[in-house]
């Protein structure tokens, strides 16, 4: 699974400093795991100047292009895509020019209804030069922009788009941010001795020195200039939809989301699976990284001890070299690698995440298998998946979707486990600590909080929000 990507926004007091590309970038630094196919930068001087590019943060920027980036104001991006392919035209901020200026936006989500937009942007004669869904929300706001004030074209554009999104933007000497009137993608606020930044995590604001004030409200649009915030509560619905993976997956464990600080979640969700599925082991293991937190909970609740059976690679890519078929194990290895000592003779549990196709876990259990170990108990810390998500998260369909068609007994069978245990709904909803209608847990559950053609509803965004 891979998050679409993070936003940044900073807004610094001085007009004449250039340090707003600098801060972005150590900002993007810190929400490189929300996306690593591509970056970009925006800034304002009286004028938006950005630069963007393939690759990791620190690939892309150095210290002569962020000298380029002038201006106390900017905003920046990490990728992963879903709607539009990886290529250099999708990657972000977009800049888009129109009679009165132009504006630079990034945006981390999906619109469910991007489609429809741009097939009607289209039809109006509207060009477009990249496939993303980010370029139907910057069209829609100029279009706005020509007949309404700023506010006013706000509210007309979240009136119409329909899904998930955190935006930051570059406009007419402002820093903005909008989050949808769901709150599913995570935004935050925090201030810097001098000024202000918006971000999708608050690690990022730590990195830079900041205090986390608050999270954007559902439905808000936040406008920082001249060294002060403006807000205003565009429209409120009756319920959130927050995405419960930020929680088990996706935002670092040093994060603090919707108020939740996600190192707390995830050692709370390991100490219900002991309560839900507890076990006779020698020791708990995680799967790095991801599942280092729940195995921690598991440890303390059950009292088994904890010790890594698994060491990853952490100067791998997301891609390397696999010229034939016969190497595929090595290409494993190369990621994962187990601690023979730790584990030969032992009954390990195992744990993990989440299971989403079923063959990264069969690899894992193989490794761990092969080192010795007497059973193998998997404990993941994530209910069984079994819908695709429609609202930002590259997931697998259904058709790969290995909870879709098996029974929990069936998938430890296919991964290779002696038992296997999720954490039930009940038990993640418990840990998170936000009530079962303030999350989106659709593809958990099959029930979406937007309608999805060929989909179950739980709720209608536009019914609910009240502009």
């Amino acid at each position: 699974m891979k998050e679409k990507c993070g936003v940044v926004g900073v807004s610094l007091k001085n007009g004449g400093t250039d340090q707003a590309a600098l801060i972005t970038y150590y900002a993007l630094y810190a929400l490189q795991h929300r996306g690593q196919e591509s970056t970009g930068i925006a800034t304002y001087d009286d004028k938006i100047y950005i630069d963007k590019g393939m690759g990791l943060v620190s690939d892309v920027f150095n210290k002569v292009r962020l000298k380029e980036l002038k201006g106390s104001m900017g905003i920046g991006h990490v990728r992963y895509s879903t709607e539009g392919a990886s290529k250099i035209e999708n990657s972000q901020p977009l800049l888009i020019g129109y009679k009165n200026g132009a504006i630079a936006i990034a945006h981390n989500g999906h619109l469910v209804n991007y489609r429809e937009l741009r097939a009607e942007l289209e039809a109006e004669g509207r060009i477009f030069i990249t496939d993303s869904d980010t370029e139907v929300i910057a069209h829609l706001l100029v279009k706005e922009l020509l007949v309404s004030d700023f506010i006013e074209a706000i509210r007309s554009l979240m009136q119409r788009i329909i899904g998930s999104y955190s935006l930051t933007l570059l406009f007419d000497g402002m820093v903005v941010a909008v989050r949808d009137p769901l709150g599913i993608k995570p935004l935050c606020i925090g201030k810097m001795d001098g000024g202000y930044i918006i971000s999708s995590e608050s690690a990022a604001i730590d990195t830079v020195g900041g205090t986390l004030l608050r999270d954007v409200c559902p439905g808000e649009l936040v406008i920082l200039k001249d060294g002060q915030i403006e807000s205003h509560r565009i429209c409120r619905s009756q319920n959130t939809a927050h995405c419960f993976f930020e929680f088990t997956y996706f935002a670092r464990p040093d994060s603090i989301v919707d108020g939740l600080l996600v190192y707390d979640v995830r050692r709370r969700i390991g100490e219900i699976l002991v309560e839900e599925h507890d076990l006779n082991a020698d020791i708990v293991c995680p799967v790095p990284d991801s599942g280092v937190t729940f195995a921690i909970g598991y440890s303390i609740r059950s009292g088994i001890r904890y010790i890594e059976g698994l060491m990853k690679n952490r100067y791998i890519g997301r891609t390397f070299i696999m010229p034939a078929q016969e190497m595929r194990e090595i290409a494993v290895r190369l990621k994962l690698n187990a601690i023979r000592a730790n584990v030969a003779g032992k009954r390990v549990a195992l744990i993990d995440d989440s299971i989403v196709r079923g063959t990264t876990s069969k690899r894992i259990v193989d490794i761990v298998r092969s080192a010795g170990a007497k059973e193998i108990h998997m404990r993941i810390g994530c209910p069984p998946v079994i819908s695709p998500c429609y609202f930002g998260i590259d997931m697998a369909t259904r058709a790969e979707l290995i909870a879709a068609h098996k029974s929990v007994e069936g998938i430890a069978l296919v991964v290779g486990a002696d038992s296997l245990g999720y954490v039930s709904i009940d038990g993640l909803v418990k840990s998170i600590g936000i009530p079962k209608e303030n999350l989106c847990l659709g593809c958990i559950t099959g029930k979406y909080p937007i309608e999805i053609p060929g989909e179950e509803c739980i709720r209608k965004q536009l019914r609910l929000a009240q502009f």
